[in-house]
């Protein structure tokens, strides 16, 4: 808890809004996405989609293929809690519909589904999207599954799967798959961050959207954060403390911004 209270203090000493981008791509994404306050009919979709999990009162056995929680003792979780606790928050998850409403992304990957939470929001930014959700915990996604089809959404494709298994796999048919945005938020620790970066690279295209979650959760995430900066293909980027976002446009100067959302 320390090291983020102390990532935020500096965060907020170097972070900066619109008014200090010049940038027209991102000075765009900021005002016309990012702090975009009109109301939205999909919110209430959000609203009510987190609602049903709060209400949820059943517990489930989650496997945990990451870097663990920072909450819970125990695996076995109650879903309201974990809705409550561990899951999107609902700011967060109305950022991540208007940035999937803004690119019209094509093709979705979400790398942990946890409750659907995010995947809602993904879903919804582009209903025409395929959003494709990997989750390593079979009790999850079969949680998830029931939400989904409560809430009617027909451009959901889950895939219960260890990530690596599945990126790899994707890795060997890139030349058939573009993920034009991918969420990543299945495995906080460096190394997994990073492996899902280099697996992932030959499936983007110049106008890939992708967004790190977590990036300053502890030390390592930082470092990883600090890594895929300087990769040569990342042209830009935007910490907005909880989120990383990637950007590989090759007609773009390389920049990075630390932005307040």
């Amino acid at each position: 808890m320390l090291f983020q209270i102390q990532s935020y203090l500096k965060f907020l000493w170097h972070s900066k809004n619109e008014h200090a981008v010049h940038s027209p791509f991102v000075f765009n994404l900021l005002t016309k996405c990012f702090y975009d306050r009109k109301p939205k009919p999909e919110y209430s979709i959000l609203k009510k989609y987190r609602k049903s999990l709060l209400e949820n009162k059943n517990f489930i056995e989650v496997t945990d293929f990451g870097a663990g929680s920072k909450v819970f003792k125990s695996n076995k979780r109650q879903i309201a809690k974990v809705a409550k606790t561990a899951g999107i928050s609902r700011k967060r998850a109305e950022l991540l519909f208007r940035v999937t409403h803004y690119f019209q992304p094509k093709n979705i990957l979400e790398i942990g589904t946890s409750l659907g939470l995010a995947t809602s929001a993904l879903a919804l930014g582009n209903p025409k999207a395929k959003v494709i959700t990997l989750e390593g915990c079979p009790q999850t996604a079969n949680q998830c599954q029931l939400q989904f089809q409560k809430f009617n959404f027909k451009n959901i494709e889950s895939e219960i799967t260890e990530f690596s298994n599945y990126l790899q796999l994707t890795t060997h048919i890139s030349h058939l798959t573009t993920f034009n945005l991918i969420y990543f938020d299945g495995n906080h620790s460096k190394k997994a961050t990073l492996d899902y970066f280099e697996l992932l690279l030959p499936t983007i295209d110049n106008d890939s959207v992708w967004i790190f979650d977590d990036i300053h959760w502890s030390a390592d995430m930082e470092e990883a954060w600090e890594t895929i900066k300087k990769h040569p293909k990342v042209k830009v980027t935007i910490d907005t403390f909880q989120w990383g976002f990637v950007f590989f446009r090759y007609e773009q100067p390389k920049e990075h911004f630390i932005i307040r959302a």
